[in-house]
């Protein structure tokens, strides 16, 4: 069982652009912050855990079961996602309908079945993976650079800088994007690494390529990752006489 504390942020329901322009407010205000959690910040807080080893702490299959449970719940907007998430490190899940990417199907999500799931990842920093990364750089994202590829009709561009990243432009294209019509899910777990490769070879998440079973990795994202990372270069050093 988990409690939740809330958080301070509010964003009201309003038009999609104006809430876009919301979560990109609330990114811009994390960059600024120090690295502890304002009064308020939720925190799912362990209660009671079966399945406890001698020292007390849950074993690994106890935790892998919590962190499944709740990622498979209601998943939920990424503007109230913004609201919710704290810095405790854990695993995340992004949900899309079948609308989405439909030659890419994946589990269908426990509570609103009508939810696929797409991704599933961990954080050492759960507002901060989602915030400063997910939903604003593309080179820090694999998600990102997975979605920007497979969105050929979306014409995101791209440019050289150490890597390959979107035009500024198109980052927030892409955020607009993800915030339109991606969903997310979440548990805190201290050690999230321990955990996520289990759920990644459960559920098979269909963007995931690390850590996934080879008869499950699809072969579309392979190709759009390596469309992406093939879309801009280094520019060649000028020839001088």
């Amino acid at each position: 069982m988990w409690a939740w504390r809330h958080d301070l942020i509010d964003i009201p329901a309003a038009p999609l652009p104006v809430r876009v322009a919301m979560v990109q407010q609330s990114v811009d205000r994390l960059d600024r912050q120090p690295n502890v959690d304002p009064p308020g910040t939720p925190r799912m807080v362990s209660m009671t855990i079966p399945e406890t080893r001698p020292d007390g702490a849950p074993t690994d299959g106890a935790r892998v079961e919590e962190a499944l449970r709740l990622l498979s719940g209601a998943p939920v907007e990424v503007d109230v996602a913004v609201k919710r998430l704290s810095r405790g490190s854990g695993v995340y899940a992004w949900w899309a309908g079948p609308s989405i990417l439909p030659d890419l199907p994946g589990p269908p999500n426990d509570s609103i079945p009508s939810l696929r799931l797409l991704y599933l990842g961990r954080a050492t920093s759960l507002r901060g993976r989602i915030l400063r990364n997910h939903l604003r750089r593309s080179g820090s994202s694999t998600l990102r650079r997975t979605l920007a590829g497979l969105l050929v009709s979306e014409g995101y561009r791209t440019t050289w800088t150490d890597r390959v990243v979107l035009v500024p432009e198109d980052e927030a294209r892409l955020t607009a994007w993800m915030s339109a019509h991606l969903r997310l899910t979440w548990a805190e777990d201290a050690e999230p690494t321990t955990i996520e490769a289990e759920l990644v070879r459960r559920l098979h998440p269909p963007l995931n390529v690390h850590g996934v079973d080879p008869e499950h990795i699809q072969a579309a994202v392979v190709a759009a990752k390596n469309s992406y990372n093939a879309s801009s270069r280094p520019d060649e050093p000028s020839q001088t006489p």
